[in-house]
C-alpha cells in the first residue's frame, strides 16, 4: 500500500504588482459667467426719461416735430424701460451742441460729479447742452450740471419753466436768457457771486430780481436776463449750491 498523500493545493501568490491607481475625477466644468448687460439693454430712469422729453421739446420749438410727432414720441418716452427704447425717439434729432451723442451717456461707475465750488475759469467755455427750454402747458427744467449757451431761449406759455444755474458751467463768460412768459412762470436761480442785469419787459406781468447780500465775484460770468411777460412772471434769485446752504438762509429784499 502506497504511502503517498495526496498534495494539498498550494495558496495562490499574492500578487507582486501594484493595483492601478484610481482615475482622477474629472474637473468640475465652471459655470458661464455672467455677462453684463448690453448699453440698450440697460434700465433707463426717470433722469433719462425727462432729457429725452426735452430734447422732444426742443426740437418742436425748432419746428423739426410737428405737434403729433411730439405726441406720439412723448408717449413712447414716458412708457420706455431701457435705452434700447429711448434712443430711436432722438436718432433722427441733431445732438445738441457739447455733446458727443445723441442720447445722454451714462457716466461710469464711482465718477462723481464736479464740485459745486470748482473755480469760475474751469467753468467758463465750451459748448452749450441746450440751447432752449419749451412749457406749453407743462413745464421744463434745466438744472444740475449743464452748460449755459451764449443764449438761451425759454418759453412759458400756460406752463412753468425752471432754470437753475447754480451747479451749471457757462460757454462764455457773458450769457443772455431771453424769456417769453404769457400766463406761465419761469423761475431762474443763480449762484452767489454772478453778476445779474435785468432788461425784461413786463406787461400786467413783470419781473422780479431779488437781492442778495453777496458781492460780486469778477471772476464770475455774468447773465443778462431779457424777454417779454404777459400776465406771467419772470423770477431771479440768488441761491447757495446744494449742500451750502446757511443756517437760517441769507437775507432777501424785494427790488
Amino acid at each position: 500500500m502506497s504511502d503517498e498523500r495526496p498534495q494539498e493545493p498550494l495558496p495562490e501568490k499574492a500578487s507582486l504588482e501594484k493595483a492601478p491607481a484610481p482615475a482622477p475625477a474629472p474637473a468640475p466644468v465652471p459655470a458661464p459667467a455672467e455677462r453684463s448687460p448690453e448699453p440698450g439693454g440697460m434700465r433707463a430712469s426717470d433722469a433719462d426719461r425727462e432729457r429725452v422729453v426735452e430734447r422732444l421739446r426742443d426740437a418742436v420749438a425748432e419746428g423739426r416735430l410737428d405737434m403729433d410727432e411730439f405726441e406720439e414720441r412723448l408717449d413712447a418716452a414716458y412708457a420706455s424701460r431701457t435705452y434700447a427704447e429711448l434712443e430711436p425717439l432722438t436718432r433722427d434729432l441733431p445732438a445738441p451742441a457739447g455733446e458727443a451723442g445723441a442720447f445722454p451717456v451714462v457716466p461710469a461707475p464711482g465718477a462723481a460729479p464736479a464740485p459745486a465750488d470748482r473755480s469760475w475759469a474751469a467753468r467758463i467755455g465750451g459748448g452749450g447742452t441746450s440751447a432752449t427750454g419749451v412749457a406749453v402747458m407743462s413745464a421744463f427744467q434745466r438744472k444740475g450740471h449743464w452748460t449755459v449757451p451764449r443764449r438761451f431761449d425759454a418759453v412759458a406759455f400756460w406752463g412753468g419753466g425752471e432754470i437753475d444755474l447754480r451747479q451749471a458751467n457757462f460757454a462764455e463768460r457773458e450769457v443772455v436768457i431771453n424769456c417769453f412768459a404769457v400766463m406761465g412762470g419761469i423761475e431762474i436761480t443763480v449762484p452767489p457771486g454772478v453778476d445779474v442785469e435785468v432788461r425784461g419787459i413786463g406787461v400786467m406781468g413783470g419781473f422780479d430780481q431779488r437781492g442778495s447780500d453777496h458781492p460780486v465775484d469778477p471772476a464770475a460770468p455774468r447773465v443778462i436776463v431779457t424777454g417779454f411777460a404777459f400776465w406771467g412772471g419772470v423770477g431771479i434769485k440768488v441761491k447757495e449750491p446744494k449742500g451750502r446752504g446757511r443756517a437760517g438762509g441769507g437775507s432777501r429784499k424785494e427790488l
